[in-house]
């Protein structure tokens, strides 16, 4: 039992750079009124509650598993491929080692928050199909970051998601015995902070202060843990060590007590009605068959209850064999002991499901559980509502493709901030109406993006067919990048037609004798001082009068389509005569349709510094009859 308000928050890690030792007391601060002590007061305080579900995520080899392992006495990460986490996993952390961990900075109180349950993600999409009915799984989160590298890709993918979910996070600045002069021991981080070198504390303070800017370009406000104020503005940053020594840990655990108890309380209120839950893993387990790795984010799962799955084409209807509950700090996906065969588990909690005919479950599915036919009839409605996407689709746009529906929704959230819309998103493999959808699109949109998910042979000859751009990946700012990629391409050759399908800017001067034939049509030497001209182009004077067209264009005996800057070429052009509407000596432009223009600066086309000033100049003149022409 612990109490522990913003007040103790507050005070146990301590302001400035003092840490309390086990013998001094913690003098308690008046208590801070405001509208949300005043709603937790509703909340009746001998409520049971559930134990907070947290995700771990981050970059690779940040230190998100090597935290865990930390706590648990394990090395699975040591067991990874790679040492990368290929798979979620879940940990029961109890409230006896979170305790352990903390040391002095928890003290007894009343809240009944049994410990802590771990999600460990593969750093990448996983976290995102990890979805409850309301929205994000997770009722807090832990986003690693080596504090010697940053921010790397996954750090930004995993912020988006958060922001994208709402899900309340701290920051574990990883690896601070990697700085240099850094000396590190187990215990807490503030502590061992005054005993460092003061180039230590100065290399501490400038790569802190770079995350605190990075962060701020994602629109947080961020702080070292121990000068925060108000902990539901501001995003804690907590220095560990976790693979070298658990330095920073306990300050970490005592945040994520600290916060779930002040701010979270009421919706950690434990259910004891049917469960809802995620399934996080389909397994083949030797002589139990497939299996369902699941978490239980609210409600009692009975060996007896009937559960009702999200699976493609449908839900599937099925009965629960048995239950198999890890042991506490052992993890679901590697465990060190045999699981417990249990009668019921109550919320939240991850445990391994035995049942039949689970064919088509996907990770990411939600479950309920029941017990009669009403409660089976209920839970199809709320699976309906749970496997409906928020992806908005417009008229035009690519095609997304993804393995769940939290999946799916991350990565049109990706795609909506780069401002690429979509007409169509689903769960599940790449059909050939996919390429059928994509097909007439415009060609920048003329893409499906397939996010962990396989392609049915039909779709791959369609594709072949149609030219359709198919993009495959399991990370999803991969995904988006080799799509940004290659849609820069289908501009850049756009951009290159749309220059050959109009005029270009152009400039020239006729040259002082060179006149070779005064009219029908003249012929006249000229010099191109900028752009290019070309054939039946029309010839533009500054008093903005379209005197004629290029009938053709010579250089000795050479026949040219067009001449480009610095060339010295003659030229036809009709309807003219040299010393009325031109003269030797004359600067003459190229007339341009003003819609071209504004296509070619919609289209992104970039044009040459004089081309520019050739535009600028014709604006001078048109002005007088077209005040905004061109602009």
């Amino acid at each position: 039992m612990i109490n522990f308000d913003r007040t103790l928050l507050k005070q146990a890690i301590v302001r400035n750079t003092h840490m309390v030792s086990e013998e001094e007391e913690i003098e308690d601060l008046p208590a801070e009124e405001s509208e949300e002590e005043d709603q937790e007061e509703e909340i009746d305080p001998n409520a049971p509650l559930r134990q907070p579900i947290v995700a771990v995520l981050g970059h690779v080899d940040h230190g998100k598993t090597s935290l865990l392992d930390y706590v648990r006495g394990t090395a699975i990460v040591q067991r990874e491929a790679g040492a990368i986490t290929q798979h979620i996993g879940a940990t029961e952390v109890p409230f006896e080692t979170v305790s352990n961990i903390c040391g002095p900075l928890l003290k007894e109180g009343t809240t009944t928050l049994p410990g802590l349950l771990f999600i460990d993600t593969p750093g990448h999409h996983s976290f995102t199909t990890l979805r409850s009915r309301g929205g994000a799984l997770a009722d807090l989160a832990i986003l690693v970051v080596d504090i010697t590298e940053g921010f790397k890709p996954q750090t930004i993918e995993s912020i988006n998601i958060l922001k994208q979910q709402q899900t309340p996070f701290i920051l574990a600045l990883n690896k601070v015995d990697k700085l240099p002069g850094w000396r590190t021991l187990p215990g807490s981080f503030l502590a061992n902070r005054e005993n460092q070198s003061s180039t230590a504390k100065q290399n501490f303070q400038a790569r802190m202060y770079e995350i605190i800017g990075e962060l701020g370009l994602h629109d947080f406000d961020s702080a070292l843990f121990s000068e925060i104020q108000d902990f539901q503005k501001t995003i804690a940053l907590i220095p560990t060590s976790v693979k070298q020594s658990g330095e920073g840990v306990p300050e970490l655990f005592m945040i994520l007590m600290g916060l779930a108890q002040r701010y979270l309380r009421g919706n950690l209120l434990l259910g004891n009605g049917s469960s809802e839950g995620t399934v996080i893993e389909i397994k083949e387990e030797k002589g139990l068959g497939k299996t369902l790795g699941v978490i239980i984010y609210n409600g009692i799962l009975k060996s007896s209850d009937t559960l009702i799955i999200g699976a493609q084409p449908e839900p599937i209807v099925t009965r629960v064999r048995s239950l198999l509950r890890p042991k506490p700090l052992d993890e679901i996906r590697d465990p060190r002991q045999q699981f417990d065969n249990v009668k019921l588990v109550g919320a939240a909690a991850g445990l391994k499901v035995v049942a039949p005919d689970i064919e088509g479950v996907v990770a990411g599915a939600p479950f309920y559980s029941a017990s009669s036919e009403n409660e089976i009839d209920e839970a199809l409605d709320k699976l309906s509502d749970s496997m409906q996407s928020n992806v908005k689709c417009t008229d035009e746009g690519v095609v997304i493709r993804a393995d769940a529906i939290g999946s799916l929704e991350a990565l049109a959230y990706e795609l909506s901030a780069a401002k690429v819309p979509i007409v169509k998103a689903s769960v599940g493999d790449v059909s050939r109406r996919d390429v059928v959808t994509a097909a007439p699109s415009e060609e920048e949109y003329r893409a499906i993006l397939a996010f962990n998910v396989k392609i049915h042979p039909d779709a791959k000859a369609e594709l072949h067919e149609t030219g359709v751009k198919l993009f495959e990946s399991d990370i999803v700012y991969r995904l988006l990048e080799e799509y940004q990629e290659w849609k820069g391409k289908v501009k850049e050759k756009q951009a290159q037609h749309l220059r050959e399908d109009f005029a270009h800017p152009g400039k020239f001067e006729i040259l002082e004798g060179h006149t070779f034939r005064t009219r029908d049509p003249a012929v006249v030497g000229v010099r191109v001082l900028g752009g290019r001209i070309a054939l039946k182009q029309g010839v533009l004077t500054t008093d903005n009068s379209v005197v004629g067209h290029i009938q053709s264009l010579r250089s000795g005996d050479q026949v040219l389509k067009e001449a480009l800057q610095g060339d010295e070429v003659a030229i036809a052009v009709n309807n003219v005569t040299v010393g009325r509407q031109i003269s030797e000596g004359d600067v003459l432009y190229i007339e341009m349709d003003e819609r071209a223009i504004l296509k070619i600066r919609e289209a992104g086309v970039k044009l040459d510094p004089i081309e520019e000033d050739i535009i600028t100049e014709m604006q001078s003149f048109k002005k007088k009859d077209q005040p905004f022409w061109g602009r």
